[in-house]
């Protein structure tokens, strides 16, 4: 039997209908060697490879996490893919499975749809992931909920093994993406690099492999904010952390919009997420490649446990992202 056509430029999600665009949405998901049962069964079946399985799970609301005048289709895909992908990475392991839940008012373009799978798709592939199900339903907005699930082969690396006397070290660039969502919320579209992250982040899917096998003691991945983040592991270590303002860079276009806005370009990199990058702590001498030293592990001191300081003082600017 021949394939059903490819909708209509112009045709909506109600036109479409749920199978119809099920189908499309799984044709552009290859699937890999471990995947035994993959889309269109009650479940996906996987053969379990060695080591640790992991698994996480992340929601972007539309008007919360995304806006559709401001990124792309293709742009959402990316970042949903990305921001799950990444969270597998801050635990040292790999990616291979995931699933991807998708609710939509029932006049979303059909297009936006396919576009945002593709992006997914392509996200995943940097990796060698596959997307093995889903669902579909409607809303009111468009929800994406994300299943991920990976392996890693050595112990995972976890928020809670900081100790005194360590290092925290940083990979990745941060405060692109916080950078590029100021100027979207200023009604901006430049520096186009800024945008650019936000739209798409960029995480280096081998740094949490290669941490963990350099002897990271705690690791997480920066998705609402560095020093928010640094309290996390701090918090569940037991520990105190202070972190170096004069280790990070700030580069030409966070300089510029720190100028355009009036705001401190350092903030944007203290209190900023979605790129993804990783924090870990390690012990003197021991951080790989790639890898910058941005503050140490101290003791609890008057904080208590999960204290964060930033040059040995309180940081009196925003640390990160709230969600209520």
């Amino acid at each position: 039997m021949a394939p059903p056509p490819p909708p209509a430029p112009d045709a909506t999600l109600s036109d479409v209908g749920e199978f119809g665009l099920i189908s499309e949405l799984v044709a552009l998901f290859p699937q890999g060697e471990h995947v035994l049962v993959g889309p269109g069964d009650d479940a996906a079946v996987l053969r379990v490879r060695a080591g640790h399985v992991v698994v996480s799970t992340d929601l972007m609301v539309e008007g919360r996490h995304f806006r559709r005048d401001w990124a792309t289709a293709e742009d959402v895909g990316h970042r949903a893919a990305a921001q799950n992908l990444s969270d597998l990475n801050a635990m040292g392991g790999r990616a291979h499975s995931l699933t991807v839940g998708l609710a939509a008012p029932a006049d979303l373009p059909a297009a936006w749809a396919i576009d945002f799978a593709r992006g997914f798709a392509a996200e995943c592939a940097l990796v060698g992931a596959s997307v093995v199900g889903g669902d579909l339903t409607r809303a009111s907005e468009v929800v994406i909920a994300v299943t991920v699930i990976g392996a890693c082969t050595q112990a995972p690396v976890l928020r809670s093994g900081a100790v005194p006397g360590q290092l925290l070290a940083l990979c990745g660039r941060q405060g692109w993406a916080a950078g590029g969502l100021a100027v979207l919320g200023r009604g901006f579209r430049s520096p186009r690099a800024l945008v650019d992250a936000y739209r798409r982040p960029a995480p280096l899917y081998d740094a949490g492999r290669a941490a963990a096998e350099a002897g990271a003691t705690a690791m997480i991945d920066i998705s609402d904010g560095l020093l928010a983040e640094a309290g996390h592991l701090a918090a569940d270590s037991g520990v105190a952390i202070d972190v170096r303002s004069a280790a990070f860079e700030l580069p030409e276009p966070l300089q510029a919009v720190g100028a355009a806005l009036g705001v401190d370009p350092l903030s944007l990199v203290l209190g900023g997420g979605d790129d993804h990058a990783l924090l870990a702590t390690f012990d003197p001498g021991s951080p790989p490649e790639g890898w910058v030293v941005v503050g140490e592990v101290l003791a609890p001191g008057d904080g208590g446990p999960g204290a964060v300081t930033v040059d040995g003082a309180a940081y009196e600017g925003a640390t990160g992202w709230t969600h209520f």
